[in-house]
């Protein structure tokens, strides 16, 4: 019997959803939050990136991301410096890729538990049909998001 796509579609939120749980209780445990990991993540994977780019790859508005780097620039985690134009550009203190690593260390275990029973091979299968889905499928510019 086929799948109800509404079905499908809760069955991702909910292992959304148990990841972050899992990922954001420990990271509080290092002192710091998923949403913060998240942007620390961005920022060491695209340097120098604008605010607007790294809200984008965070799932976050720009002002949301521009409350959040001043967070991180407060807690002396990035460190900001101006671009062409009205651009801000964002890299990582030394202090920012010991808590990125930390966070690393603490998520890796969440999702090996919840991935656990799958073999290597269900894995990449997933993995290439969830990218399938995201850049094939569905771009956002037709399905109207």
């Amino acid at each position: 019997m086929p799948v109800a796509l509404q079905d499908l579609g809760r069955a991702v939120k909910q292992l959304q959803y148990r990841h972050h749980r899992g990922m954001d209780r420990r990271l509080r445990e290092t002192g710091t939050s998923l949403a913060q990991w998240d942007a620390l993540r961005a920022i060491a994977a695209r340097p120098n990136s604008s605010a607007h780019a790294l809200a984008e790859l965070t799932f976050q508005t720009d002002q949301s991301f521009g409350a959040l780097a001043g967070r991180l620039l407060e807690r002396g985690l990035i460190e900001r410096a101006a671009g062409p134009g009205r651009a801000i550009r964002h890299r990582l203190t030394a202090r920012g890729e010991a808590t990125l690593r930390k966070g690393h260390e603490a998520v890796g275990p969440v999702l090996e538990l919840s991935f656990a029973s799958l073999t290597s091979r269900q894995r990449e299968d997933f993995y290439r049909l969830i990218r399938c889905v995201l850049i094939e499928g569905n771009p956002p510019q037709r399905v109207g998001l």
